[in-house]
């Protein structure tokens, strides 16, 4: 899953800056159902992770049902925090 395939198909558009509000509350709930539905794992962590980015995301003991993708989460969140501060 690339992040501009992933913006197009739930908000319409591949720049954030242009997402209307309405399209992005309507987006994270359709991101969200998808979440719950997908069964392949690095498709999962993709939905996640770009929910994280929109501060939307499900608690990691929610989204995640093995503990190697909740530690893969928690580096991930780890690694944006960083580049927040930056």
């Amino acid at each position: 899953m690339d992040f501009g395939d992933q913006l197009r198909r739930y908000f319409g558009t591949d720049d954030p800056g242009a997402i209307p509000p309405e399209a992005l509350e309507s987006g994270i709930e359709r991101m969200r159902v998808d979440l719950g539905l997908e069964t392949d794992r690095g498709r999962r962590f993709a939905l996640w992770a770009l929910l994280h980015m929109l501060a939307a995301a499900p608690d990691l003991d929610v989204a995640f049902k093995h503990a190697e993708d909740r530690e893969a989460a928690r580096n991930f969140m780890d690694l944006a925090a960083r580049d927040d501060a930056d």
